[in-house]
């Protein structure tokens, strides 16, 4: 019997100990910090947030009431992307996002963290721009979602979005209890409704990593018409900026007029 009962146990304890390794490890699952990386001639900002955390912002200044404030995926280095949009939006000043503990911030990244400092740069950013946009991809999208539920944005860019992080590891870990474990979640769906600008979401058509199940659960979460969906057929997650309709479609948005 004893026996038996070990090896009945053995398996159940084994499961067990993967749950609490899981647990205790997911945000080195979930968050990548990239190096710091100065490309030539750019600009960059000191921002000083909660808990002693110091943020690099790199900025593209320009004239007038207009911003765009960018908030990457989990493993992007945003600085490669500050000549590519400095092109493509010229109309607005720009502020590309180091996550706390990416590309020279400080800190340690966690959900309630980049959602905080998300909040304070708008505030800073909202002094010398009173129309701010933001962008968010894969992960930034959780924290561009917060933003634009706590703030009056000018517009909502949202690139390979979901609904929840926890149902997209529930996709990709079916074996585990991931909904009772993930303590980061982003759950945008349970904020969408709350948004009144325009949303504009960039779903790549064979993304691997974020399933479309879950971009078109976001879209429901918004308020009638208040979002419209851009497909890019035949790119995956991390390479639908190499497509020319990724920031055409975005301009395009941005150049629109007033909000719905």
């Amino acid at each position: 019997m004893r026996n038996l009962l070990i090896v009945l146990l053995l398996p159940l304890l084994a499961y067990l100990a993967l749950c609490a390794l899981m647990y205790f490890g997911q945000r080195s699952q979930i968050y990548f910090p990239v190096r710091q990386s100065d490309p030539p001639g750019a600009i960059a900002i000191r921002l000083a947030t909660g808990g002693g955390v110091d943020l690099k912002i790199w900025v593209v200044p320009r004239p007038g009431p207009r911003a765009l404030m960018y908030f990457g995926g989990n493993a992007e280095d945003v600085a490669y992307s500050l000549e590519s949009f400095a092109k493509a939006f010229p109309a607005h000043s720009l502020y590309l996002v180091n996550y706390r503990g990416y590309g020279g911030s400080s800190g340690e990244p966690t959900e309630n963290g980049l959602q905080d400092d998300a909040l304070a740069l708008f505030d800073e950013v909202h002094e010398l721009h009173p129309r701010i946009s933001v962008i968010g991809r894969s992960l930034g999208s959780g924290v561009a979602t917060h933003v634009a539920s706590e703030r009056e944005v000018d517009r909502v860019v949202l690139v390979t979005p979901f609904d929840s992080l926890a149902r997209v590891a529930g996709e990709h870990f079916r074996w585990l209890p991931v909904g009772l474990l993930m303590r980061d979640r982003y759950d945008s769906a349970s904020r969408a409704a709350s948004i009144r600008a325009p949303v504009l979401m960039v779903v790549a058509g064979d993304d691997e990593i974020v399933s479309r199940a879950r971009s078109d659960a976001l879209a429901t979460a918004f308020a009638p018409a208040r979002a419209r969906m851009t497909v890019l057929d035949g790119v995956g997650h991390n390479g639908i900026d190499a497509r020319p309709q990724y920031l055409e479609s975005i301009a395009e948005f941005l150049r629109d007029g007033p909000g719905v």
